[in-house]
């Protein structure tokens, strides 16, 4: 039986037309059969999105749990409306002004989510897991990084899709931008809190972890503004390894000794790190 394409109810800007179908890859170029891309977007689709609420941070006391399953279209929409009852909203008054704040922006749920819908690896059978608790909401997809391609190079805005044609069709629905800006949305959205997204690789997953805004304190924008590339490049090394010298910035950015001292100080001006010891057994710590 071949597979038959939903009518979506999703509002789109352009509705799916079957003299398309074989220029996005749905039906084979020699004889029209559908491919397995057809079958991923329609609602005979095999793997589901499970999303599991837990009452501790060790996600071992379930509070509710639901699993999606049908087109990728489906999925995407039902998952997204379930995670909004578990975005809640914080208010604040200050004086006659009330400021509502949400747990989580609602375009980096979006962006979240559809990362693990067109990137993940869909040779495995199992289901795309999200994982929601008090203080964050954790998005599992099978299937590590490309070989070559690095955590950092994916917060770059470096991306090669997995799935090519499955991505184009999301481009050509509009459901997303461009390729590798997704990511970067998601960081940017939390450039003035002190919690950071988190991305973790192994070799057959990948997870991108949302913290909680109203969990942690929101960090100074002037702080946050000041932050380069270079000084975030630099941080991170930091927190992986414990401490950094001028000779590990300077190889690490690619940068002579003037430029390096520059760049550490401006990290020290900025409360960023610190600094132990003098000369050749000079430290950076984080502060």
């Amino acid at each position: 039986m071949k597979p038959r394409i939903l009518n979506l109810s999703l509002s789109l800007p352009r509705k799916f037309n079957s003299g398309k179908y074989r220029s996005l890859g749905i039906t084979q170029k020699k004889d029209g059969i559908y491919t397995n891309l057809a079958l991923i977007l329609s609602d005979q689709c095999a793997h589901t999105t499970k999303i599991a609420v837990f009452s501790d941070e060790a996600c071992t006391v379930f509070r509710d749990s639901k699993e999606f399953g049908g087109s990728v279209f489906r999925q995407f929409e039902d998952t997204v409306n379930y995670l909004a009852l578990c975005n809640k909203t914080s208010s604040v008054i200050k004086g006659v002004v009330r400021t509502d704040k949400q747990d989580y922006p609602e375009e980096a749920i979006r962006e979240a989510l559809l990362n693990a819908i067109v990137h993940r690896d869909y040779s495995f059978s199992g289901s795309i897991i999200i994982n929601v608790t008090d203080h964050k909401m954790e998005f599992i997809s099978l299937g590590g990084l490309l070989p070559g391609l690095s955590p950092d190079d994916i917060r770059s805005g470096i991306s090669q899709p997995r799935n090519k044609n499955l991505a184009e069709v999301f481009h050509r629905l509009r459901l997303i931008e461009s390729y590798g800006t997704g990511i970067r949305r998601i960081f940017n959205l939390y450039a003035a809190c002190s919690g950071q997204p988190q991305i973790e690789v192994t070799s057959n997953t990948f997870k991108i972890v949302l913290p909680n805004m109203n969990a942690v304190p929101a960090a100074a924008p002037e702080s946050v503004a000041a932050v380069t590339p270079q000084m975030q490049k630099v941080l991170d090394y930091i927190k992986e390894n414990g401490q950094i010298t001028e000779k590990e910035i300077s190889d690490l950015l690619g940068l002579k000794k003037t430029r390096t001292f520059t760049v550490a100080k401006q990290m020290r001006d900025l409360g960023l790190i610190k600094v132990i010891g003098r000369g050749e057994s000079k430290m950076y710590l984080l502060k």
